[in-house]
């Protein structure tokens, strides 16, 4: 029984790790692997309620969300010359909350908000 538990981790924790991926490519994609992250994330989080893999999960919804928010007040400050920065910064800062949640998960570590 403790044997199905250990591979449901480690499936879950394959699914986490897919989310990262396709996050990572969504900047190859023009964004369409991040909306197949955020549905992964979104059909899963029910199965990684309570452990500590949810910490990734919401770690990942709040990346997409976010770095969404973030991104349309970059196109706002093209209008004004400055986007180049907003962007450069927004684009720093996903990096940035990819590579960490994947190294977290990768040492099997929640994230800590």
């Amino acid at each position: 029984m403790g044997e199905n538990i250990v591979e449901a981790d480690a499936a879950q924790k394959n699914v986490a790790l897919l989310v990262y991926v396709l996050q990572g490519l969504g900047f190859f994609t023009g964004g369409l692997t991040f909306i197949a992250a955020l549905i992964v994330n979104y059909l899963k989080a029910e199965e990684v309620k309570d452990s500590w893999l949810e910490s990734h999960f919401r770690w990942q919804i709040n990346t997409f969300w976010y770095g969404l928010l973030w991104w349309i007040i970059a196109m706002l400050f093209w209008l004004v010359l400055m986007g180049w920065l907003a962007s450069a910064i927004v684009t720093v800062w996903m990096v940035y909350r990819i590579l960490k949640g994947a190294l977290y998960l990768n040492d099997s570590k929640p994230i800590i908000f």
